[in-house]
């Protein structure tokens, strides 16, 4: 018991090396000048300098300040009609009964399970009829479908099958309709899913790499996934410019996980227990 004890340890101990050893080359070397990166990409920063931030900022191109506003854009905007859609119409199926719930819950099981890119090109296509290539709304727009849907979906349906319905009878009787339901009543008896929502769909639309490269193209716009991948020359890096770069783009998810940790937790918990 004892030996297996400490294997499982030992196994921990890696996997949890292997997770925080990207994190960790990031943070230090953000922190380092080309020729300390070069000479030991994992030694700390000593002397740490910040000339690979004030650089990366400074770039006559705006990479950073625009990357970072066109992403945050995508992100508030995508995450702002996928939330309301996806409880809106898990409100609805939560409510239904038998074949019609279990046919719409494997349509959108396809969506989670078919691989992004395998529908990259007719989404690009459905926007180029629409007049929407090579647009933020087209890239907005393509984020409503697909996985990020389907996902929303999941969870809130998980969540509202648990709100009795001897409160939306009550409610119903009391004269309130379907949408007033939905939004006064049950969204706020889901806030912990909203919040689990909310953090996994911008931290992949964040750093989603496909779709603005396809859809805004290199011409129109880009996010900050783009421009950091435009930072990498064809015969040489500035890696000290680069893991700079990546430390910026890193630091608002940061910040808006914090913000919101307190529900993500609690809906995470809740989800344990259902």
């Amino acid at each position: 018991m004892r030996s297996r004890g400490r294997t499982r340890l030992i196994v921990a101990i890696v996997v949890t090396l292997v997770f925080i050893a990207p994190i960790y080359l990031m943070l230090v070397n953000a922190f380092k000048t080309g020729d300390q990166i070069r000479a030991n990409p994992v030694a700390p920063p000593l002397p740490p300098t910040l000339e690979n931030l004030t650089t990366a900022l400074t770039r006559p191109d705006n990479l950073i300040p625009l990357g970072l506003r066109n992403s945050l854009i995508v992100v508030v905007c995508s995450v702002a009609l996928l939330i309301p859609l996806g409880s809106a119409f898990s409100f609805y199926i939560s409510r239904r009964r038998g074949r019609v719930r279990a046919v719409i819950l494997a349509a959108l099981a396809a969506g989670l399970m078919i691989p992004p890119q395998v529908i990259l090109l007719p989404t690009i296509q459905i926007l180029t009829w629409l007049g929407l290539d090579h647009s933020y709304p087209g890239l907005i727009l393509s984020n409503l479908g697909g996985g990020y849907l389907s996902f929303a979906v999941f969870v809130y349906v998980g969540f509202m099958r648990s709100v009795p319905d001897e409160i939306v009878q009550a409610a119903r009787m009391d004269g309130a309709g379907g949408l007033r339901i939905w939004w006064q009543i049950v969204m706020p008896l889901v806030r912990p899913a909203t919040a689990t929502v909310a953090i996994f769909l911008s931290l992949w639309i964040w750093n989603d790499f496909l779709n603005p490269l396809f859809i805004l193209g290199p011409l129109q716009g880009q996010t900050i996934t783009t421009g950091l991948y435009l930072t990498i020359g064809q015969y040489s890096v500035d890696y000290g410019q680069l893991f700079g770069i990546m430390f910026l783009a890193g630091v608002l998810p940061v910040i808006g996980y914090l913000t919101v940790q307190k529900q993500f937790i609690a809906g995470l918990t809740a989800g344990s227990t259902k």
